[in-house]
């Protein structure tokens, strides 16, 4: 065994405190596949004096001086789990200027500002990994950056967030309402007390960038990601999802293709979407994480498991430092960013999939035939319509429900459908519009 690799801990939450578990728990089968073994120089947090549980650690190493730590000579390695983008983001950039290896689970600063990172890794010779920042325990990240180099992908689909994913399983199962589903999954910790960053597609949204950037060679930013959350999707919603032999999920889309110009691009969006129960990603259930990629040559892979959580996310961790430090000993540093392709970034209204409508409508004669020339002037294909009286007690005598499902379009043509079905004096109100993912 030669000298120790030495860490520095960035946060020492639920991740954090898994990680330096796991360290000591399995310290001898670290060091045999290092070479060497892990130590922890220090572990930098807001506050000393917190109640951690009994953590296999001399509390001497604690301190409130992240920067200080980061910057002795004896750290090898980083390993950051605070989250945020500052101080995080200026943290890392010391560390990988100054040559240091970092291991991160921060999708949020990935997202935002992964090239300011990847910048710093190049200057400063280090390795940047982080496995842990999308799906959790799921190995995902490197088989895109590293198994699957040699091939073209074309396509990646996934279900990223717990949370959501949890909660539309919830309703497709009990029948429940939005809110109460909410409420479940907050009782069992599966939501935060303030869910928006889940449940408006934020989080997912920045996953999104992560593997689209990945996946296609292109730095794509959480900015360039379209997002829509869940709070608009219903019970009638979910009923209807049924009816037609499918399940809502909320999924991060990342496709490459021509734009409208015929120019290679890549689209990446987040939203909620109808999937044929059929689909891999239907019976993807609970709070559990799946992603379906596809490539010119590898074909269809799916990867499925755990996405959140103290143990899984900082078993990817691990992971990543097992390689880090086996690089360092052997000097040498892994790939560098692979962002040569550089294609551009479509804009979500040349986005190309299926939608579900449901309209609230006068149920007089002529009513469908309006409708349906609607869509016809906007080069939307309805490819079935299904009609109903009113239910509950909104539904006013002499109206009935309406729900068309198109063939492919743009998304823009069905933006401008649905805004001209808005201003019919038949149409009382479009009640929902989804997208049809996964073929039928």
């Amino acid at each position: 065994m030669t000298s120790p690799v030495r860490l520095a801990l960035l946060g020492c939450g639920t991740v954090g405190a898994e990680v330096v578990r796991l360290l000591h728990e399995q310290s001898a089968d670290l060091a045999a596949r290092v070479g060497a073994p892990l130590e922890i120089a220090g572990i930098a947090v807001r506050r000393i004096g917190r109640d951690r549980g009994e953590l296999p650690v001399d509390p001497a190493l604690f301190t409130t001086d992240a920067l200080g730590l980061i910057k002795r000579d004896d750290v090898d390695v980083v390993v950051e789990v605070v989250g945020g983008i500052e101080p995080a983001r200026g943290w890392l950039v010391e560390a990988l200027r100054a040559g240091k290896s970092v291991v991160t689970a921060n999708k949020a600063l990935l997202a935002e500002d992964g090239g300011t990172l990847h910048d710093a890794a190049a200057e400063g010779g280090g390795d940047l990994y982080y496995e842990a920042s999308v799906a959790g325990a799921i190995p995902l990240l490197r088989p895109l950056r590293e198994s699957l180099h040699g091939d073209r992908i074309t396509r990646v689909t996934g279900i990223v967030n717990g949370t959501t994913n949890f909660i539309l399983s919830a309703m497709h199962a009990t029948g429940a309402g939005f809110a109460e589903a909410l409420e479940e999954a907050t009782e069992l910790g599966y939501a935060e007390a303030d869910p928006t960053a889940d449940v408006e597609g934020f989080d997912a949204a920045a996953k999104a960038a992560i593997l689209a950037s990945l996946a296609f060679h292109t730095r794509v930013a959480a900015a360039d990601v379209h997002r829509e959350g869940i709070t608009e999707v219903t019970a009638a919603d979910v009923a209807s999802a049924k009816a037609m032999g499918c399940t809502i999920k909320l999924l991060c889309i990342a496709a490459r293709g021509a734009d409208g110009q015929g120019r290679e691009s890549v689209s990446v969006r987040v939203h909620p979407a109808m999937i044929p129960v059929t689909h891999p990603l239907a019976s993807v259930g609970d709070a559990f994480n799946a992603v379906f990629v596809e490539a010119d040559a590898a074909g269809q892979l799916m990867f499925y498991g755990r996405g959140a959580g103290g143990a899984p996310t900082a078993s990817a961790v691990l992971g990543d430092v097992v390689a880090v430090a086996r690089n360092r000993l052997a000097g040498v540093r892994a790939a560098s960013e692979s962002a040569y392709a550089d294609l551009p970034v479509r804009p979500m209204g040349e986005a190309v999939t299926r939608y579900h409508i449901s309209l609230d409508v006068a149920d007089r004669p002529g009513v469908l035939e309006s409708v349906a020339g609607v869509f016809a002037r906007h080069d939307v294909s309805i490819a079935t319509v299904r009609q109903g009286p009113a239910g509950g007690a909104a539904g006013a005598a002499g109206d009935a429900v309406l729900v068309i499902v198109t063939h492919a379009a743009p998304d823009a043509a069905l933006a401008a459908t649905v805004e001209e079905l808005r201003g019919l004096d038949i149409v009382r109100s479009v009640a929902s519009v989804l997208r049809v993912e996964g073929g039928l």
